[in-house]
């Protein structure tokens, strides 16, 4: 039986949410023990991997479960008693054909800052940017809208098959002293969205001009390349055809 479960995780607590040869303190295989421990041998699925030090409020896997674990409400208790700093928030039964990464339609990312230095409660979860023009910043957020090549918007070392993507929406809001940049698309590259939050940062705090922010989107010269700090950035929601949710 194939079931698809909505995640929550501490990113500052795990390298990464991708499992690795070099070291076991990942998401997957935190999650991966877990199932073990419960005698459910499957490997899991990700919507999309998350860097070191980025969290995730609505990260989507999916794993198979042998036939006698059919109570789903158990099976979240028993996985949130062993996990720390990961949560499990629902698991469902999916057809078996669903897939967390493939199925899904758009991914929505939440950038969270201050301005002014976040206290040491807040600092594995909120970023630091020093003062900025907010109206600036909205104008280059909408340079991001659409179908772009985003080649150079990628950590280097990464190796898509297509460096094409839309981004559907790009806004910023204010609630008090807390900034937050939302970025929606059909999907992301490895470390695009803290390019694309960093470069838009620099124009609205003075330092990037937009006919600089336009090549890059063009693919004409590689010139922004400082990635904004991962403890902001958080994966948000995950969007699935109505028969996949």
């Amino acid at each position: 039986m194939r079931v698809k479960a909505i995640i929550a995780y501490d990113g500052s607590a795990y390298l990464g949410f991708q499992k690795q040869t070099s070291t076991k303190n990942t998401i997957t295989t935190a999650i991966e023990t877990a199932l073990k421990s419960l005698q459910i041998p499957s490997d899991i699925v990700g919507s999309g991997r998350t860097d070191a030090g980025v969290h995730a409020s609505g990260q989507v896997i999916h794993f198979d479960l042998p036939e006698y674990w059919q109570d789903l409400e158990k099976l979240k208790l028993n996985l949130n008693r062993q996990l720390t700093d990961i949560s499990f928030k629902h698991i469902s039964k999916v057809s078996n054909d669903f897939h967390a990464r493939f199925s899904a339609t758009k991914r929505l990312y939440r950038y969270v800052f201050k301005t002014s230095k976040p206290s040491v409660f807040e600092q594995k979860y909120i970023s630091y940017y020093s003062a900025f023009d907010s109206e600036r910043l909205q104008v280059a957020l909408k340079y991001f809208e659409g179908v772009h090549d985003f080649k150079y918007f990628h950590k280097t070392g990464s190796d898509p098959h297509s460096s094409t993507r839309e981004v559907y929406k790009s806004l910023y809001k204010r609630r008090g002293s807390y900034h937050f940049i939302y970025l929606q698309s059909n999907g992301f590259l490895r470390a695009q969205v803290r390019l694309m939050v960093d470069a838009a940062m620099s124009y609205a705090q003075g330092e990037l001009c937009l006919e600089a922010l336009q090549k890059q989107l063009n693919v004409e010269e590689k010139i922004h390349t400082k990635l904004a700090p991962a403890q902001g950035l958080y994966l948000a929601h995950i969007l699935y055809p109505r028969s996949n949710r």
